[in-house]
C-alpha cells in the first residue's frame, strides 16, 4: 500500500506520515515548504518539493509513484487574512486541490481524504454538526466548501471515492510558530519566547476548542477503507474562551522563566463561537479526544524552546483596504 500526503511539512502531514511509517505503510510526501520545514518531516518518507500549483510537476509523480490513498492536507489556513490574500487563497485552496483530484481520477486512486475545515459552517448556533447547512463567511471557508462540493461531483461522475474531515484547532509539536497570521498558540509561544506581549484580538471572549494532533491518527487511518462520502468532525469537546487560552499560555511562559503581559487589540470581523459536535467521529470511527490543554502547551512551548531562530513569515496583501491595524506594514 503506497499512500501520499499533501503538506507532509505541516502539522497534520508531519504527525500522520510518521504515524503511516510506523505502521509499516510507504508514504510519499508533498510540500512546498511554505508553512513547514524540512526538519519536521520523518527521514523515511520519499519527499517532494513541489508546488501543487506546477501540474506538470505533480503529475509527473502521480506517474512515477502509482499511489493507492491519498491524504490532502496541504492548505493556507490563513481563515482570518482570507479577505486581503483573495487570489492566493483561491488558488492555493482550490485550484491546487483540483489539479490533485484530476490526478486522483486520472491514476484511478483507490480514494482521498480531504481536510476540510469548521470555516464551512460560518456563524451558525455551536456546536456545529455535520448536518448543517455549510455557510462560510470568509474566502477560506468558501473554498474549502467548494472543494467539499467538487469533490461530491468527482464521485458523482467518475467514482472517485472520498472522505471530507472538517477538523478544527488543531495543536501539537511540529506546528508553525513562525506565521504571522494563523496558528494563534503557535503565535502566542513564539511572542513569549521572543519576550513580546501575548496579543488578544477584542476581548478575548471568543470560544473555540483545541484538539491535540495526537487523536487524530487512527480516525484518519480507518478513512482509508470505510465510510465513503461521509463528513466528519473531528475535534475536541472542551471549549474555552480566547481569554483563558491566552492566560494559560501565559501561565505556561512564566513557569519557564518568561514574562509576558497580555495586550489586547482591536476586534477582528471573526465568528465568535465556533465549536464542533464530535458524536459522528465518535460513533463510527471511535473517535477519542482526550486533549488536556495545559499539558499539549507544555509541550509545545517545551519543544519550541528547543528550536532554531527562524524567519516570521509574511505574506504580501492583495488588498490593504480595512485592514486590521495589527497587520499593516
Amino acid at each position: 500500500m503506497k499512500v501520499l500526503i499533501t503538506g507532509c511539512a505541516g502539522l497534520l502531514g508531519t504527525h500522520f506520515s510518521k504515524y503511516l511509517l510506523d505502521n509499516d505503510v510507504s508514504v510519499v510526501g508533498i510540500d512546498n515548504l511554505s508553512g513547514g520545514y524540512r526538519s519536521f518531516i520523518d527521514p523515511r518518507l520519499n519527499f517532494y518539493k513541489v508546488d501543487l500549483c506546477d501540474q506538470d510537476k505533480l503529475e509527473e509523480i502521480f506517474l512515477n509513484e502509482d499511489f493507492d490513498y491519498v491524504f490532502h492536507f496541504a492548505a493556507y489556513a490563513a481563515e482570518g487574512l482570507s479577505h486581503w490574500i483573495r487570489n492566493f487563497n483561491y488558488t492555493n485552496n482550490v485550484l491546487c486541490s483540483v489539479n490533485v483530484i484530476n490526478l486522483c481520477i486520472k491514476y484511478q486512486v483507490k480514494k482521498i481524504i480531504f481536510t476540510s475545515s469548521m470555516a464551512v459552517y460560518g456563524s451558525q448556533n455551536p456546536p456545529f454538526t455535520e448536518d448543517m447547512k455549510p455557510a462560510p463567511e470568509d474566502p477560506y471557508g468558501i473554498a474549502k466548501f467548494a472543494v467539499e462540493q467538487d469533490l461530491k461531483s468527482a464521485f458523482d461522475h467518475f467514482g472517485l471515492r472520498y472522505s471530507i474531515v472538517r477538523p478544527h484547532n488543531v495543536i501539537g509539536v511540529n506546528q508553525n510558530i513562525w506565521d504571522r497570521y494563523r496558528n494563534v498558540i503557535g503565535i502566542w509561544i513564539r511572542k513569549i519566547l521572543a519576550g513580546e506581549d501575548i496579543t488578544v484580538f477584542g476581548d478575548g471572549m471568543q470560544e473555540r476548542s483545541f484538539s491535540d494532533i495526537r487523536y487524530y491518527m487512527k480516525p484518519f487511518y480507518d478513512l482509508m477503507f470505510e465510510h465513503d462520502s461521509e463528513t466528519f468532525n473531528i475535534g475536541a469537546d472542551e471549549k474555552v474562551t480566547i481569554l483563558d487560552a491566552a492566560k494559560l499560555i501565559q501561565k505556561v511562559g512564566f513557569s519557564y522563566g518568561y514574562d509576558s503581559k497580555l495586550v489586547h487589540y482591536e476586534p477582528r470581523n471573526e465568528v465568535k463561537f465556533a465549536y464542533s459536535d464530535q458524536t459522528k467521529a465518535k460513533n463510527l470511527l471511535s473517535f477519542k479526544d482526550e486533549t488536556d490543554l495545559e499539558t499539549t502547551f507544555r509541550e509545545m512551548f517545551v519543544w519550541a524552546m528547543d528550536q532554531p531562530e527562524r524567519e516570521v513569515k509574511t505574506i504580501d496583501y492583495e488588498l490593504e483596504t480595512k485592514m486590521y491595524s495589527f497587520w499593516r506594514k
